[in-house]
C-alpha cells in the first residue's frame, strides 16, 4: 500500500456474509450463563470443549488454510469476526498461545510436516498450549535465559525452569527457547523447542494470580528428553523464531480491536445506565476510552491492508502492544470508577472487576512496556541507546 493513501472501510460482500454468519452462530451458541474461569480445572475444560465446538463449525480460527482447520478467510476478514466474537460476549480463547503465538509461526517457519501435526490438534482444541520463555532470572531479557537443550542423538535433552507460563497450570504442550549453543553470544545459540508437558522429567507447578486462581505455572525441566522434529526453526537461531511469535503477541494476534471495541461500548452503556452527565472528568474519561478504542481498530485495519499487499509487522508491534495494554487499563479503571464500592462485588468471567484485575498484567507480558518504548526509540524512531 503506498505511503500516505487510505483505505476503504466498508465492508466487502464477502465480509459481510461471514460478519452475518458469524452473527447468527454466535447468537445460538455462546454460553449463557458464562463458562466457568479458565484458570480452574473444571473451567479450563469447559474452555477446551469450547474449542472444539468452534472448531467443528468451522470458527475456530477463520484465517487458517482449510487443510490445517481453518476457513482460509482474508486477515480483514479474521478482524471482522473477532469484532462480532467479542460483542456476543463469547468465552475467552483458552488455546491463544498457540492459535495466536505459536500456530501463525509455525506456517512461517515450520516443516509441513510440523504443520500437520500440531495446527489441526490446535485449531481443535484437543492441544492446548503455553508459552515457556520467562524464567526467573529472565523476563523481558529473554537473552538472558539459562535453560538448556543439548543434543543427544537425533533428541534434546532439556534441563532448566520457566515461569510464568500462562495457562501452564493445565496446558498439554509448551513451546519455549533453551540455550542450545552455551559458547556463543547472548542473542545467537538458542533453540526454540516443543515440549509435551506429560514427557518424563516434567513437573509443573501452578503459580496464584491476584484473584487466587491459577492461571500461570513453573515448569521445572529435569532431563527431558524430546525428540529432534520438536526443534521449530534452525538449531541455534530460536531468536529470530522467537522474534516471529513475539511480533504476533504484540501486533495483531494476541489483541485484536473487537476485544477493546466491545469493551468501550459496555463502558459507554454502564455511563448512561449511571446518568453520568456529559462535564465532568469521569465522562471525558468514558468518552477517550472509546476514541481510543476507535483508534486502535482503524490502525489495525490500516495494518491489515499493509499486510495483505506484502508489509510485515516489524518493531512497530512494540508501539502497538503500549498502547492496547495501558488502553484496557484505562477502560477498566474508568468502570471501576463509575461502579464504586459495587464493583468490587461482582465476580465472574465477563465481571469489570476480573477484567480490570487481569489489565493489571497487560502492561508487563508480552514484554515490559519499559522495554517495548525502548525498542520504539531505538528501532523505530532511530534515537541513540
Amino acid at each position: 500500500m503506498p505511503e500516505g493513501s487510505g483505505i476503504d472501510l466498508e465492508l466487502s460482500e464477502a465480509e459481510r456474509r461471514l460478519r452475518d454468519q458469524a452473527r447468527a452462530w454466535l447468537s445460538a451458541n455462546v454460553p449463557r450463563p458464562p463458562l466457568a474461569s479458565m484458570d480452574t480445572a473444571e473451567g479450563f475444560e469447559q474452555h477446551r470443549d469450547w474449542e472444539a465446538k468452534l472448531h467443528a463449525a468451522g470458527w475456530s480460527v477463520v484465517s487458517w488454510p482449510t487443510a490445517y482447520g481453518g476457513r482460509g478467510a482474508s486477515l480483514t476478514e479474521w478482524l471482522v469476526f473477532e469484532e462480532e466474537y467479542w460483542a456476543a460476549g463469547a468465552p475467552g480463547r483458552v488455546n491463544q498461545n498457540g492459535i495466536y503465538l505459536l500456530g501463525p509461526t509455525i506456517m512461517e517457519v515450520g516443516t509441513e510436516e510440523q504443520k500437520q501435526r500440531f495446527l489441526p490438534a490446535m485449531a481443535s482444541g484437543r492441544e492446548i498450549w503455553c508459552q515457556g520463555w520467562s524464567e526467573p532470572d529472565a523476563g523481558s531479557d529473554l537473552a538472558a535465559i539459562r535453560s538448556t537443550a543439548r543434543p543427544d542423538g537425533s533428541d534434546w535433552v532439556l534441563n532448566g525452569q520457566k515461569t510464568w507460563c500462562s495457562r501452564g497450570a493445565f496446558a498439554d504442550w509448551m513451546f519455549g527457547l533453551f540455550r542450545s549453543d552455551p559458547g556463543a553470544e547472548r542473542h545467537r545459540g538458542l533453540s526454540f523447542i516443543l515440549v509435551p508437558l506429560d514427557a518424563e522429567g516434567v513437573s509443573v507447578r501452578p503459580i496464584a494470580q491476584l484473584d487466587g486462581e491459577t492461571g500461570f505455572a513453573e515448569v521445572f525441566l529435569d532431563e527431558v528428553r524430546v525428540p529432534g522434529e520438536n526443534l521449530l526453526g534452525q538449531a541455534h537461531r530460536g531468536w529470530e523464531v522467537a522474534m516471529a511469535t513475539a511480533a504476533f503477541e504484540r501486533g495483531l494476534s494476541l489483541r485484536p480491536p473487537g476485544r477493546f471495541s466491545a469493551a468501550a461500548r459496555r463502558l459507554v452503556e454502564l455511563a448512561r445506565s449511571r446518568g453520568l452527565g456529559p462535564d465532568t472528568p469521569a465522562a471525558d474519561r468514558v468518552a477517550q476510552a472509546w476514541m481510543d478504542s476507535e483508534a486502535y481498530r482503524l490502525h489495525t485495519l490500516w495494518t491489515a491492508t499493509r499486510m495483505a499487499q506484502g508489509a510485515r509487522v516489524g518493531p512497530e508491534a512494540s508501539l502497538n502492544k503500549v498502547f492496547w495494554s495501558e488502553m484496557d487499563l484505562a477502560i477498566h479503571e474508568a468502570a471501576l470508577e463509575l461502579l464504586g464500592e459495587e464493583g468490587q462485588l461482582l465476580r465472574g468471567e465477563g465481571s469489570w472487576l476480573e477484567g480490570f484485575l487481569f489489565a493489571q498484567a497487560g502492561p508487563i507480558y508480552a514484554g515490559t512496556n519499559e522495554i517495548q518504548r525502548n525498542v520504539v526509540a531505538e528501532r523505530v524512531l532511530g534515537l541513540p541507546r
